[in-house]
């Protein structure tokens, strides 16, 4: 009898125990493992990381390289006539031709940066110049033409007032564009992208907002602008540099139509290289600036003062200056060896805007086509060339030779 119940008792215990393995099998397999076979803790993270690849990587190239091609470019400036001239008779608007004659080369980098120049805010009728308000349809144009980051820091973020400033930042954001410039909430973090493995601090300032910080409380102020105050900025490089391996400013600053730095822009610029910038991408003057190398602790930085214009209605027909309808594309590639992130090469990539008349006209004006070419494709040897001739062809070909003829890159790092 005793011998039947010590049996008994060994069954139960067998039982209990299989039903207990079963039970951690299936606790395992359900929230530890997953059903994708990864650990669950892990997975959430490991497929962000994915995902973060995914985003920064184009046109198939792995990350696993420790090499990035950053290209910046200048002011995206929708003018009335611009978006006029895009108008379809269902109101809506195509800006499609815009920058389709840049698209392949800015989808090439690693990280493409923008300069959006203006607001997008259905509070406020649109409008040109002096207050910036652009129809919704160019954040799809400039997302479609592969720009990852886009510079909200400039004198315009304000013509429609604080709400559109926002709005314009959200509007990018949902499209898949990261924004610099101006904060939603006063604890948003520093832009930090990873891309091959190399983290790039991104940073934008602007030297001021044409007045309408003037319709901001002094805590919207503090809370959502970025402005060019030296020690704000100093403590925002400096914040950066802890978190990153290479920090990228875009500060807004200059004389308008200036071919050349104030010495304020240039004492400023360099300051910021002692504080940790490793490359300046400056605009606003509308107009492109030259370039220089500056070394810090025995490593060299790269200054562009301004990039000019990307897109716009100023040129020669509208403000007598041929040089507003040039821009400037500058490539600037980095890599990291054990002994920090440095400088590879710099290149700089000359646009000039074309405008060409459609045939159509609004009661204002005639209208025209307005797109962005990159002049090395049009010039002698260039895949495109005999696209254009007579009046335009010259522009193109001055526009890439005077412009690189001013920004005077160091032959040091200019990539042929």
């Amino acid at each position: 009898m005793k011998y039947k119940l010590n049996l008994k008792k060994f069954l139960r215990f067998i039982v209990f125990v299989v039903a207990l393995i079963v039970l951690i099998v299936f606790i395992y397999d359900k929230f530890i493992v997953g059903p994708d076979g990864n650990n669950s803790s892990d997975s959430k993270v490991q497929k962000s990381i994915e995902n973060k690849e995914s985003d920064d990587s184009k046109n198939g190239r792995t990350k696993e390289s420790n090499e990035v091609k950053i290209i910046a470019s200048g002011d995206m400036l929708y003018h009335d006539i611009v978006y006029w001239s895009a108008k379809q008779p269902d109101g809506s608007y195509d800006f499609s031709n815009n920058y389709s004659e840049i698209k392949d080369f800015v989808s090439s980098a690693d990280l493409a940066l923008g300069d959006f120049e203006g607001t997008i805010s259905d509070e406020f009728e649109l409008s040109g110049y002096p207050l910036f308000n652009a129809p919704k349809e160019v954040v799809g144009v400039i997302k479609d033409a592969e720009y990852d980051v886009i510079d909200l820091a400039h004198n315009h973020i304000l013509d429609s007032r604080l709400s559109g400033a926002l709005n314009t930042k959200k509007l990018f954001n949902k499209a898949g564009m990261d924004t610099i410039g101006i904060k939603e909430k006063e604890d948003d973090p520093i832009l930090v992208k990873e891309v091959n493995g190399i983290k790039i601090a991104i940073l934008g300032f602007s030297y001021g907002y044409n007045g309408m910080e003037n319709t901001l409380t002094d805590e919207e102020y503090r809370i959502h602008m970025q402005d060019l105050n030296p020690e704000y900025v100093k403590k925002t490089i400096k914040k950066a540099e802890k978190i990153a391996d290479i920090t990228v400013v875009m500060p807004q600053s200059g004389v308008e139509y200036a071919l050349e730095p104030t010495d304020e822009q240039k004492t400023l610029y360099r300051n910021m290289v002692k504080w940790g910038a490793d490359i300046i991408f400056g605009g606003h003057p509308h107009v492109c600036e030259p370039t220089e190398i500056v070394k810090h602790e025995g490593k060299d930085k790269f200054i562009i003062y301004s990039m000019g214009n990307l897109l716009s209605n100023q040129r020669l027909e509208t403000l007598d200056n041929i040089w507003t309808e040039r821009g400037v594309i500058i490539e600037v590639n980095i890599k990291k060896t054990k002994d920090g992130t440095i400088l590879k090469s710099i290149k700089p990539h000359p646009t000039w805007v074309l405008r060409e008349p459609i045939g159509k006209s609004n009661e204002i004006t005639p209208l025209y086509n307005y797109q962005t070419l990159l002049c090395e494709d049009y010039i002698k040897g260039g895949p495109k060339a005999g696209t254009y001739s007579g009046d335009t062809q010259k522009r193109i070909e001055s526009a890439y030779t005077e412009v690189n003829k001013l920004l005077n890159v160091d032959k040091k790092y200019l990539k042929k």
